[in-house]
C-alpha cells in the first residue's frame, strides 16, 4: 500500500543464523528521504517509538538509513484496519457489537498509556503523544487485540508541517479543541481522540461529519456532542464517553489507563477469543488471502 509519506511492503527479516520472520517495511518516499530536516525528525521520532514495548503497540524493530533510502522495519500484524472494518459494518447498516467495540478501545488505551509513560535509557519521561489516534491507525489482529500504529511518525510529520506551513497535522475529526487551535499537546489529546473512537464505534456514526475540514473543524470547536445512548448505545457508556470528550483537557481522564478501567467497569468487554471470532466473520476470506 502507498500513502502520502511512505509505501508499505511485506518483508522477511533474516538473522545471521538463518532464522526468519515476516515483517512490515515502511519505506519513505524518495523525495522525503532527500529532505535532511524531515529525515532527522523521522529518525529521531522512530527511535523514540522503539522505546515503547507493549502488546497493543506495533513495535519498530529497526530503522535503516542507507544509500538514500530510509525505512522502518516493523512487526507484522495479521489483521485488518479498524477503519475498514467499521466502514464495512456501517455500510451494511449494522454496528460493531458493543463488547467488541469496548475491547478494542480498551486495547488502544492500554497501548497509549504505555507510550505516555515511556522513558529513555536513564528513566527520564519521553512525553510521547500520538496526536493521530483514529481507526485508520488501529489494526485489529487475529490475536483478538487492537494494535496501535504510527507512534512518533505522525508526530514527526506534524512538526515538519507546523514549521513550514504553520499548520497542525492530524485528522480534524479526532482532534480536541486545544489541538485544533494550535494549543499545547498533552496526553489529554490522545484520551479525547480515544473518546471519539469509542463514540463512533458504539453509535455506528461519525461524530464530527462534514463535506470538508472547515465544516468539521467548526463542529469540533463549537458543536454539541450527543450522549451515545441517544444513538442507541448502552447508557452505561455515556459517563465514560462524555468525560473523555470534555472540552477542557483537565476535565478528561487523567490517564489512558484510568479511562480503560472505567470502560471495563461500565460494560462487559469481549475476550480476545470473541474479538477474533468477530474479526473472522467480518474479514476471514481477506485475511486468508
Amino acid at each position: 500500500a502507498s500513502g502520502g509519506m511512505a509505501t508499505v511492503h511485506f518483508g522477511r527479516l533474516v538473522s545471521a543464523g538463518g532464522v526468519s520472520r515476516t515483517v512490515g517495511i515502511k519505506r519513505l518516499h524518495a523525495h522525503l528521504a532527500r529532505d535532511p530536516e524531515f529525515v532527522k525528525m523521522f529518525l529521531d521520532e522512530a527511535r523514540i517509538a522503539a522505546r515503547i514495548r507493549h502488546p497493543n503497540v506495533v513495535p519498530v524493530l529497526d530503522v535503516v538509513n542507507t544509500e538514500g533510502e530510509i525505512f522502518l522495519v516493523m512487526e507484522y500484524v495479521a489483521g485488518e484496519s479498524l477503519a475498514l472494518l467499521a466502514r464495512a459494518v456501517r455500510d451494511r447498516g449494522e454496528r460493531i457489537p458493543f463488547p467488541v467495540a469496548a475491547a478494542l478501545v480498551v486495547g488502544v488505551l492500554r497501548g497509549l498509556h504505555a507510550a505516555h509513560e515511556a522513558t529513555d535509557e536513564r528513566g527520564q519521561p519521553l512525553c510521547i503523544v500520538h496526536r493521530d489516534v483514529s481507526p485508520q491507525n488501529v489494526l485489529v489482529g487475529r490475536d483478538g487485540d487492537a494494535h496501535l500504529l504510527d507512534f512518533g511518525v505522525a508526530k514527526a510529520e506534524g512538526q515538519l508541517q507546523t514549521t513550514r506551513e504553520g499548520r497542525i497535522k492530524g485528522k480534524v475529526g479526532y482532534m480536541p479543541p486545544e489541538q485544533a487551535r494550535g494549543g499545547e499537546v498533552t496526553r489529554a489529546v490522545d484520551i479525547y481522540a480515544a473518546g471519539v473512537v469509542l463514540w463512533e464505534l458504539s453509535t455506528g456514526e461519525r461524530l464530527f461529519a462534514g463535506d470538508n475540514d472547515a465544516i468539521v473543524l467548526e463542529r469540533v470547536l463549537f458543536g454539541e456532542i450527543a450522549a451515545p445512548s441517544s444513538k442507541g448505545a448502552p447508557a452505561e457508556l455515556d459517563e465514560v464517553v462524555m468525560r473523555a470528550l470534555g472540552k477542557a483537557p483537565e476535565s478528561r481522564f487523567s490517564t489512558a489507563r484510568e479511562m480503560a478501567r472505567a470502560i471495563e467497569a461500565a460494560i462487559d468487554v469481549a475476550s480476545g477469543a470473541e474479538v477474533t471470532e468477530w474479526l473472522e466473520t467480518q474479514a476471514g476470506a481477506l485475511l486468508e488471502e
